[in-house]
């Protein structure tokens, strides 16, 4: 018999994905955490029923919401990772020595303990010294810090549900005023393919412009995403993303990944009219 999982993209697009056999299901305070196996994806983790990540495509996202910024900014030694509890994002960052310090602020501890066990491979970015998880809402987390970071990646999941605040003007304002002088803050944009996702993609675009002095939108294409296609937002107060983007030396850091090249990175931020246009639409209002 065989068994498929089936994810909603709307009401009226569904992803399906044959699995071979489910290698956990709980549900802890927040979510419900289930992995599967799979032959297209790998092993595959579905909270609440929507798939956060795979083996097959969860390189794109790390490598994206990772090597965007560091490409940017110049000097970044102290990173705050909201969300994260895979340890994906914090395995990427720890490819650049002169990083100090990465705090992973991840609300269910049942998730970061199911990525430990069955995804060891991704979760042995959370064992480095130089890295601290703490058990907190992001948040909360965020608003006694003043000036401490100079990257703030929010790698939560949607918008909806435990980590809705971490997608409120209070939210930006926060990661505004915990990052430095020159400080960079990426996060995920979500899909502005179907109007399901656009007014969310919207919503993030208007407060986090006018939070920060400089905010651009790029994108990636990720398979398990909605549509495949997947946007994160880039916000500064200091370095734009192009016109302070130093490819050459990037280069020399022989950093590995097998997604984002420093010519992919000026391209991901070369967006189609329609989506140019919706941003453009919230920048006016």
């Amino acid at each position: 018999m065989e068994i498929w999982f089936s994810k909603f993209h709307t009401s009226n697009v569904k992803l399906s994905v044959r699995i071979d056999k489910q290698l956990f299901s709980g549900e802890s305070e927040y979510q419900r955490i289930d992995v599967f196996e799979s032959q297209e994806f790998g092993k595959f983790v579905s909270l609440d029923g929507d798939i956060v990540f795979s083996e097959k495509d969860e390189f794109i996202y790390d490598e994206m919401v990772t090597h965007v910024p560091m490409a940017v900014h110049p000097n970044v030694r102290d990173v705050l990772i909201i969300g994260g509890g895979d340890g994906g994002v914090a395995k990427e960052l720890l490819q650049y020595p002169f990083i100090q310090s990465i705090d992973v602020v991840e609300t269910d501890k049942l998730f970061v303990d199911v990525c430990r066990d069955i995804f060891p491979e991704v979760s042995c970015g959370l064992f480095d010294p130089r890295v601290k998880v703490y058990y907190d809402d992001g948040l909360r987390f965020l608003r006694s810090k003043k000036e401490e970071y100079d990257l703030i990646i929010n790698d939560s999941t949607d918008p909806f549900g435990h980590t809705e605040g971490l997608f409120t003007k209070e939210f930006y304002g926060s990661c505004y005023k915990a990052l430095r002088s020159d400080g960079i803050m990426v996060y995920q944009h979500g899909s502005p393919f179907y109007d399901e996702d656009e007014a969310a993609c919207r919503s993030m675009h208007r407060k986090v412009f006018r939070s920060f002095p400089i905010s651009r939108v790029y994108q990636a294409h990720i398979p398990t995403c909605p549509s495949g296609y997947w946007l994160f937002g880039f916000a500064s107060k200091k370095y734009h993303p192009i016109n302070d983007f130093k490819p050459e030396l990037w280069n020399q850091l022989k950093i590995e990944t097998w997604y984002y090249t420093t010519n992919l990175h000026t391209g991901a931020f070369m967006l189609p009219k329609y989506v140019e246009d919706l941003l453009k639409e919230e920048e006016k209002e």
